[in-house]
Order: C-alpha cells, then structure tokens, then sequence
C-alpha cells in the first residue's frame, strides 16, 4: 500500500521540481529563441548549415532538468521561420531509472521537411519517438552530416548544458502547442 502512495508523489515532485515558478511571457521567449539560435549558429557549424536548409526550426532556449531516480524536465519555446515566430510551445520529459543531479540545457529541432512541419501543426504537438523520423546531431554524426545526406525530417541539437545528471533512464518528450 505505501508503494502505491510513494510512486505518485515522487513522480509528482519531479515535475514540479522541473517546471518553471511562472510561465514566461511571448516576448521573453520570442527574444531568447532568437538568442539561443544565433549563439549556436556561432558555436556550431553544423546547426548553421542545417538551419539554410530547413523549413523552420522549433527552438527550446532554456529546459530545466531534475532527478533522483524518478526525474523531470520542462522548458519554453518557438517555432522559427528565419527570425519570424509561427507559435508556440513548451516541452515536457519524465524519466525514470538510476538518476540524480540536475542540469539546464537547450535544443533545437531543425524541421527540414514540409511534412514535419506539418505534423507539428496538425498534431498540436510532437511525442519526440512518434511521427517524423529525429535524429540527434552529435559530434559522430556531425562529421558525416553535410547538404548531400540530408535525408532526414528532423534533426535535434543540444546546446548550452550546463549542471550534471548522471545516470541511466528511461524517459519520454512531449512537445506541446501552447497559445502565446
């Protein structure tokens, strides 16, 4: 019986622990999105030549991550056509498994195809593993990206962590519309 009380308010306490104290407003996340993308443009040369080729770029600035063993993660971001925001949204994961620590960081989703930008809006939303096919762009898989193996819908970069989360888990993102 105490298991079932115990499961539900850790989970619960991870996800407040991640969330955000109050959500930030349009022109907050309209100005750290932008932000965000140029920074890594000029970190990363591979987020550059990705984002001439993209249809839009769904871009997270800031995720706020906490765990031990049971863990969450939320942040706040745009959609981006060049500068101009097309909406909205907010991320969330939950994770469990061996975990502690804490950690922020940023990603953006670089939607190089009309049917993922699509599904994102027909959708209302993207459960990262369903839909379009992601890949995320590390240093391995940065190496043999270039114009000519484009062939993917999207590709997801992370940027700016910050903080250390160590461990195994299991997790899920849930990429949600939200009105500005």
């Amino acid at each position: 019986m105490l298991r079932n009380t115990i499961f539900p308010a850790l989970v619960l306490t991870a996800m407040v622990a991640a969330a955000p104290a109050s959500a930030a407003s349009s022109a907050d996340i309209d100005r750290d999105s932008v932000e965000a993308l140029h920074t890594l443009y000029r970190h990363n040369s591979t987020a550059e030549m990705l984002s001439h080729h993209a249809k839009a770029v769904l871009v997270f600035p800031n995720i706020v991550k906490a765990g031990l063993v049971f863990g969450g993660a939320y942040g706040e971001g745009a959609l981006l056509r060049g500068d101009r925001v097309e909406g909205y949204y907010n991320t969330f994961t939950a994770s469990w498994g061996l975990q502690a620590g804490a950690q922020s960081y940023g990603y953006a989703v670089f939607l190089m195809t009309d049917k993922a930008v699509r599904y994102l809006h027909d959708t209302k939303g993207w459960e990262i593993g369903v839909g379009p096919t992601v890949v995320v762009v590390d240093k391995g898989v940065a190496k043999n990206l270039s114009t000519t193996t484009l062939h993917d819908d999207a590709y997801a970069v992370i940027f700016d962590q910050q903080g250390l989360m160590a461990g195994v888990s299991i997790e899920g993102t849930k990429v949600s519309h939200v009105k500005g």
